[in-house]
């Protein structure tokens, strides 16, 4: 489960473009996830989910949906509740975060992740981990900073395949 900026653009720190909305994904959205996160995939930044695996976990995602009704970015939000013998709060994980290349650089990320620090903040979690093989760059300048993986959940840290190069990034809520 990795999120990545594939293409470094410069990101506009203003909100989205008014015509562009965020809301929770839907069963329905489950091919045209798999379509937007193929480049990405293709990249090797993220790694292949089938289609049925985007529909179970859909729930779990916040999309922007540009005015026809195509997607132009996707994130997960998956919750890990405090595993045995680990002394925190419930904390949640960012996964195939991405945008499509042609709505990239126009703010679509910054809206995405600001409306998952939202949805983390409702539910009243510590903090968020990610994983990167890019800059992380949109991430830092939302106060992620850099974290052994050894503090995120364990539940997710176990799946993280070191051979990647990713750089685990946390934030306190």
């Amino acid at each position: 489960m990795i999120t990545v900026e594939p293409h470094p653009a410069p990101v506009p720190h203003g909100p989205l473009a008014p015509t562009t909305r965020v809301r929770s994904a839907r069963t329905e959205d489950a091919a045209a996830l798999a379509a937007l996160s193929r480049p990405f995939v293709r990249s090797g930044a993220l790694r292949e989910r089938p289609v049925p695996l985007y529909a179970a976990h859909a729930a779990d995602f916040l999309v922007t949906e540009a005015p026809g009704g195509d997607l132009e970015g996707c994130v997960g939000l998956r919750v890990h509740p405090a595993g045995p013998g680990e002394c925190r709060e419930p904390a949640g994980v960012l996964y195939n975060f991405c945008v499509a290349g042609p709505s990239q650089g126009r703010g679509v990320g910054a809206g995405l992740l600001r409306a998952a620090l939202a949805a983390a903040r409702a539910r009243s979690l510590g903090g968020l981990y990610t994983a990167t093989t890019g800059t992380g760059a949109l991430f830092l300048r939302h106060g992620f900073t850099p974290c052994d993986a050894r503090l995120a959940p364990r539940s997710w840290a176990h799946y993280l395949d070191p051979r990647r190069g990713a750089r685990v990034l946390a934030r306190t809520l």
